[in-house]
């Protein structure tokens, strides 16, 4: 069964690049442009195993985003991992909730690793 994966950011350069990416090592991967989409999308028989989120979406602020998700009983146990160009940002990041920051640019091959890593897929 495939690990499920939602990827949030503005940029569709970055949602495209990354859900490519990911759907070549057997991850089932959705992408959202706003985090008010996505968390309203969230369902508790469907949870992803991982979010990954960047942290300054038009007009939303992802560490808000993580907030919510971390403070709603169904899905406060999904792991949020936050990645902004803003590399300074980092702490307020987890202190948020996520559970790790990544900074932009990013390596795709880190991302895949961490996504591996956090949606507990060891192959």
């Amino acid at each position: 069964m495939s690990k499920k994966i939602i990827v949030v950011d503005d940029s569709p350069a970055i949602l495209d690049s990354v859900k490519l990416m990911l759907d070549m090592e057997g991850f089932e991967v959705s992408n959202y442009e706003k985090g008010s989409e996505m968390f309203n999308s969230l369902t508790a028989s469907s949870k992803p195993d991982v979010i990954l989120m960047d942290m300054w979406l038009s007009g939303e602020d992802g560490r808000d985003i993580c907030k919510m998700i971390k403070a709603h009983e169904d899905f406060k146990s999904i792991p949020v991992v936050i990645m902004s160009a803003s590399r300074g940002l980092g702490d307020t990041a987890i202190e948020s909730g996520a559970i790790d920051f990544i900074p932009k640019p990013f390596d795709l091959g880190e991302i895949v690793e961490k996504i591996r890593y956090y949606s507990g897929r060891t192959e």
